[in-house]
């Protein structure tokens, strides 16, 4: 008989510093009409294309974005830089992404009763770790103290937080682990391009975690993990080109596409029929009626796509109170979207009320896990 997985806590930790569209819009406007004007030559020659300006309402109507939070403000507003400046850290010193994570895994520590000793595994899974190794993960359980267990780092985009969420209820399922702590810390303005106006404004910065238990640990407290469903489809629409092999092929240094990139209407148009008729297919699975499901707690990426994927598995109009946004404050954080959304939103189930937690990015790849509450 499988051990039954419970999610018992999430936890938040948030950057104090914030950039609004309108402060966004200043920076890349100014260094748009300084390009322009240093091109102008060019561009009346059609040699060039001028750089399109930008505007708060542009951002806004475009994805439901009004703010973000981030590590580094001053540089990414400074038109001559437009990058986060992070500086590195001695490798005796604790890594920014790890002091993240421990923020995050602390505070869910916290809302569950538990100390850190009461964790078996730590799972970092994000879209942008810091290093290839030695793994953030490991450094998170030295930093909590943890003097037993493992840990180990995975990414599988924005998915990285349900897939992680995933593999924690198979190592309690499978009497590996008996408590298990998903970490999902994300520096996004790091590999965003801050001079290109169809994304410049998509992602934040954040850390969030989750801790998973075995049944008989929880008592009456947290969600049951009813099941959880996976998948992945290879696509280059959604893209980070930035690797250790880089330094091998100098020819490519300097290239946008070292940064984000994506072709927006083609993901839009792609993922959306993807995730909702993988939720779909997933509660029939389970035995769940759309009706049976009180929220949707989904990927924080763009408001069109979550209300068209809402639509389609709920089959009616819904509102913030079927499938809550947080990506007007936070913006786009990768993995950590859909786990603020639950964090911030999940007060009001009682006893038997079932939720989603869903996840979808490049890849492509999606993740959904059903809870319903003990």
């Amino acid at each position: 008989m499988q051990n039954k997985a419970v999610l018992t806590a999430t936890g938040l930790w948030t950057p104090s510093q914030s950039i609004s569209n309108e402060e966004l819009v200043e920076s890349y406007n100014a260094w748009a009409s300084g390009w322009n004007a240093e091109h102008a030559a060019q561009i009346e020659r059609e040699e060039a294309t001028a750089k399109p300006l930008s505007s708060a309402e542009f951002i806004e109507k475009a994805s439901g974005i009004k703010s973000r939070y981030v590590i580094s403000k001053d540089p990414i507003l400074d038109p001559n830089i437009m990058a986060p400046r992070i500086p590195e850290r001695e490798d005796e010193e604790l890594s920014l992404l790890a002091e993240m994570a421990v923020e995050a895994a602390k505070d869910a520590l916290s809302r569950a009763g538990r100390e850190s000793k009461d964790v078996d595994v730590i799972l970092v899974a994000c879209s942008n770790l810091q290093r290839p190794y030695p793994a953030i993960s490991v450094e998170v359980q030295d930093a909590l103290g943890m003097e037993n267990g493992f840990g180990y780092d995975m990414n599988v985009a924005c998915s990285s937080a349900t897939f992680g969420l995933s593999t924690a209820q198979s190592m309690i399922a499978s009497g590996q682990a008996k408590s298990v702590l998903v970490c999902n810390p994300e520096i996004c303005s790091g590999h965003l391009n801050f001079r290109d106006r169809d994304s410049h404004f998509i992602f934040g910065d954040v850390a969030t975690a989750i801790l998973v238990e075995e049944e008989s640990r929880v008592g009456n407290q947290g969600y049951d993990i009813l099941g959880t469903k996976l998948k992945t489809k290879f696509s280059n629409n959604i893209r980070n080109n930035f690797g250790f092999l880089n330094r091998a092929a100098p020819e490519g240094e300097g290239n946008a596409d070292k940064l984000f990139v994506q072709e927006g209407r083609k993901v839009f148009r792609e993922v959306v029929p993807m995730v909702a008729g993988m939720i779909l297919e997933h509660l029939a699975e389970l035995n769940l009626a759309t009706d049976q499901l009180k929220r949707m707690w989904l990927h924080q990426a763009n408001l069109s796509m979550n209300q068209f994927i809402a639509k389609k598995v709920m089959g009616r109009e819904v509102s913030a109170e079927d499938a809550p946004v947080i990506l007007n404050e936070y913006a786009n954080t990768s993995s950590a979207g859909s786990v603020i959304a639950f964090h911030k939103h999940n007060d009001d189930f009682v006893k038997g009320d079932i939720g989603l937690l869903c996840s979808f990015g490049a890849g492509y790849s999606a993740g959904s896990v059903f809870l319903r509450k003990r």
